[in-house]
This record gives C-alpha cells, sequence and structure tokens, in this order.
C-alpha cells in the first residue's frame, strides 16, 4: 500500500523539489527575469495575464484538437491498408518514413504560402506532426498478428477480413492508444510551431511576441500552459485505456 502511495506522488514530489531547486538556483545568482525567470515570476504571470493566456490556451487548445482528429482518422485508415497488405506496406511504408523526416518548421512557410496566415497552418502543422505514429502503431498491431491464430481461424472458416476486423483491430487497440499518446504531445508541438511562425493568436503567437518584448516569465508561462494542456490529454488517453483494454494490463504494476 505504502508503494503505491509513493508512486502516486512521486511525480509531484520530483516536480516541487525541481522548483524549489531552480527558485534558489534563480534568487543565488540573481539571474534576470529576461534571461531566466524564477518559478515565482512564472507563477505571477498567470495573475497578471490570466485573461490573455486563457484565451490564447483555448485557441491553441481546439486548433490541436482540429489536427489532432484528422491525424486520427488519417492514421487509422493508413495503419489499416499498411498493416493488412504486403503490398501496400512495401509501398507506402518507405514513403511514409521519408515524409516523417522532414523537418515540419520547413513546411510551415510552404503552408502559408497555400493557405495564409490563421487556422491553417496551425491545423495542418499538428495533423502532420501527429499521423505517423497512430500510423505506425496500427500497422504494428495488425501486422504481427500471431499466423498461428490466423491460421486456426482460417481452418473455422473466417476471411481474411473477418480476421483483421474481429481480431486483428482489438489486438491493435494497445497500439492505437499508446500512439494516441504520444501523436497528442506532438500534435501540441505542431500547432504552436505554425502559431509562431505564421499565427496571429494563440499560445505559440503569444510565446513569441513575449519573446520579442524579453518578457521571459510570460514566454515560460505560455511554456507552462502548453504543457499542462498535453499532460492533461496523455492522462485522459491513459484513463480510457486502462478502462477498455484491461485484458492487456493484467499483471502490471503488481496487480
Amino acid at each position: 500500500m505504502k508503494t503505491k502511495t509513493l508512486e502516486r506522488w512521486s511525480p509531484f514530489i520530483l516536480l516541487l523539489a525541481i522548483l524549489l531547486l531552480w527558485q534558489v538556483f534563480v534568487v543565488l545568482f540573481s539571474i534576470p527575469d529576461f534571461i531566466f525567470p524564477s518559478p515565482w515570476q512564472i507563477a505571477t504571470q498567470f495573475t497578471e495575464f490570466s485573461g490573455p493566456l486563457l484565451e490564447a490556451a483555448w485557441k491553441t487548445f481546439w486548433v490541436t484538437m482540429l489536427g489532432f482528429a484528422l491525424a486520427i482518422v488519417v492514421g487509422v485508415l493508413l495503419g489499416f491498408l499498411v498493416g493488412s497488405s504486403r503490398a501496400a506496406y512495401a509501398a507506402l511504408y518507405p514513403l511514409l518514413v521519408g515524409f516523417n523526416a522532414v523537418p515540419k518548421a520547413a513546411v510551415v512557410p510552404i503552408l502559408v504560402v497555400w493557405f495564409g496566415i490563421g487556422l491553417g497552418p496551425g491545423i495542418l502543422t499538428a495533423f502532420l506532426i501527429s499521423f505517423f505514429p497512430i500510423t505506425v502503431n496500427i500497422a504494428t498491431g495488425l501486422a504481427t498478428l500471431e499466423p498461428e491464430l490466423e491460421d486456426v481461424l482460417r481452418v473455422l472458416g473466417a476471411k481474411r477480413w473477418d480476421v483483421l476486423v474481429k481480431v486483428g483491430l482489438p489486438r491493435s487497440m494497445p497500439f492505437f492508444y499508446g500512439s494516441l499518446k504520444i501523436a497528442i504531445t506532438l500534435a501540441f508541438v505542431g500547432t504552436v510551431l505554425a502559431e509562431m511562425t505564421a499565427g496571429d493568436s494563440g499560445i505559440g503567437y503569444l510565446m513569441q511576441t513575449a519573446g520579442s518584448q524579453q518578457r521571459m516569465p510570460l514566454a515560460f508561462a505560455g511554456l507552462v500552459t502548453i504543457g499542462a494542456m498535453a499532460m492533461a490529454m496523455y492522462e485522459l488517453f491513459s484513463w480510457v485505456e486502462k478502462r477498455t483494454t484491461g485484458w492487456a494490463h493484467r499483471g502490471t504494476h503488481g496487480e
């Protein structure tokens, strides 16, 4: 029981220790806030600029969710195609790997030319940076279906489509949720990147403006806001995963 309690509170204890050391370091060496602000100076920005921060956070959140939703749809469809067909795997997977290797910061200016400054680049950058993990994990879940199990199902009269839909997809669910937890954090990165490069609102735009004015506490407050939103969505997917794929987690963490 004590071990479980310690595990539950260990992230908060570690975070508190880091913040205390950070605060002591800044005060001890008298570091100016326009170079490296202290946690206390960052915290004051949430009170002073609560309105602009909340407005920017909401804008970034729903733009990210739009791009992420698009990434789920495209990622699942591509993953199903790649994982269910050797020909599709051989044809598409190298192209997907090559596309994923392209720095998304280099793509944003192109998106600005095509869609202008505003929502378009943010949504598309969030999509482009987050669909690949979903595709790969769905494809992996389907492609690693045990040949022996597939042979047994075929003997029992199951067709290829039945095997993929009734066995392959359920088996891929742990892979799918694992990819969502990675992809959602990447989606926030993509949105903020686009907002800093070609946005007119959102957390990325706020951070860019604050940085140009050497208001580092406000810029760091934007970073904290992004981190908090990403962590919240990560925990949400973890909660859903445990309740929908409990069969895949038996015997873990001492349970």
